[in-house]
């Protein structure tokens, strides 16, 4: 007896009408729309603005905190977001009545996630680490130990996990597990590959960090104001309520904003010295010629009552336009690329933990995108390309023992020596 199909679908008008109905349940009304909920038509819009208003002055709130206690403290609000965020994606292929017939397997989502953290941030930060802690011998000669064999470490506590998931194969569950195993892994690489090149930012200088971070918000607070009161046009199928005069209108403002606030955020030493270990005090630096003003004399055409005769620019300030055009015009797909992973899992938000915006994934988007352009710009276009005293130094810290670094010491010194002693 041959076996029918499970599906059938209806032959009738009206049968056809309810299948079409009952599809379409369950999915939220924005989702549904291609366009025609635009800011502008929204009756709800006045009530939204203000929830969305209030969230983000805690946000630029704590945010400014963390910019103000410096870097630490900033690398410790990245790993709390990165903690979050990898909660929300944990919990979006999450099926409840699978998981309660593989008692500790969420936990094991949890051991690859820190394990990562442990790798990462071990490999970003070990170098500042060590020197932190070179007064100290046996704290040195310890961390020293640690940051050579932490690549050994992180492998085997991999392995650990690797043989965990193994053990926890469950017959019948073996297409769910190893979809949550691939899914983990995939939220690894999503979430530590862009918040490595943002902490590395942050040591750079956390004007790497801020500018980039900061433009990205003017951008997302403009583009939502100018869809707000003049949104007409749709932009992108897969976004509804993003339209042309948002998107414009925020690639203005944010390009302007970028050049003015590299001029204000580069005066600051706290904000332009690179931190070279893990020490909270206050940072003083030669601000080298990226952060000195040059002085540009105005054109003769001027009226005479114009109060100023010339205008000081940092050379930062051209870096400033190309990180601005970047985060108004390419970032936002970052923002696009979310809308539509949203749309395939038919739901509105990652989380609700942030109100009027949704979850932490949901404004990490575009910051995501915009980290990773920032590093590898910073590194091609900015830092100076060669072997430096510095970067020598930090090898032989980082790779010989104390022992061997006072034998180079030595032998460098009796090198010096031969060279000013006449033959």
């Amino acid at each position: 007896m041959q076996r029918q199909n499970s599906f059938h679908y209806p032959s009738s008008p009206s049968a056809r009408l309810r299948h079409r109905r009952r599809s379409n349940e369950g999915i939220p009304e924005d989702l549904k729309s291609n366009g025609s909920h635009l800011l502008v038509n929204d009756r709800n819009k006045y009530k939204s603005m203000l929830i969305r208003a209030y969230s983000s002055i805690w946000m630029i709130g704590g945010f400014a905190l963390a910019i103000y206690l410096g870097h630490l403290f900033i690398m410790a609000m990245v790993v709390v977001i990165q903690i979050f965020m990898a909660r929300e994606l944990f919990n979006l292929l999450r099926r409840t009545h699978e998981d309660r017939q593989l008692p500790g397997f969420r936990s094991l989502n949890w051991y690859f996630f820190f394990t990562a953290m442990f790798f990462v941030y071990g490999r970003l930060l070990s170098q500042r680490l060590v020197n932190t802690v070179t007064t100290d011998k046996v704290l040195y000669l310890l961390v020293s130990s640690l940051v050579k064999y932490q690549m050994a470490i992180c492998y085997f506590l991999y392995i650990a996990g690797f043989m965990w998931f193994i053990l926890t194969l469950k017959k019948k569950m073996y297409k769910y597990q190893f979809g949550q195993y691939a899914w983990t892994h995939m939220i690894l690489i999503v979430v530590f590959t862009q918040s490595s090149f943002t902490v590395a930012n942050i040591f750079e200088g956390i004007f790497w960090f801020l500018l980039p971070a900061t433009l990205i918000v003017i951008n997302d607070i403009a583009a939502y104001f100018f869809g707000f009161f003049f949104g007409r046009t749709p932009l992108i199928k897969i976004s509804p309520k993003k339209t042309w005069e948002g998107f414009i209108g925020a690639s203005v403002t944010t390009i302007i904003s970028a050049f003015m606030l590299a001029h204000i955020m580069g005066r600051f030493s706290w904000l332009t010295c690179p931190r070279k270990d893990l020490s909270t005090g206050w940072l003083h630096c030669d601000p080298g010629p990226l952060f000195t003003p040059e002085y540009y004399a105005l054109p003769g055409w001027i009226p005479t009552w114009f109060p100023w005769k010339a205008v000081t620019i940092l050379r930062v300030q051209w870096h400033a336009i190309c990180l601005g055009l970047f985060a108004s015009i390419i970032a936002p797909f970052g923002g696009f690329f979310a809308s539509g992973f949203k749309r395939a899992f038919k739901i509105k938000d990652f989380g609700d933990s942030i109100p009027g915006h949704g979850g932490i994934t949901d404004r990490m988007d575009c910051q995501m995108v915009m980290a990773v352009f920032s590093y590898i710009y910073h590194q091609s276009f900015v830092v100076a390309q060669g072997i430096t005293v510095e970067s020598i130094i930090d090898q032989i810290l980082m790779n010989l023992t104390f022992d061997e670094q006072q034998l180079l010491f030595t032998k460098i010194g009796q090198m010096l020596q031969d060279r000013l002693i006449p033959q």
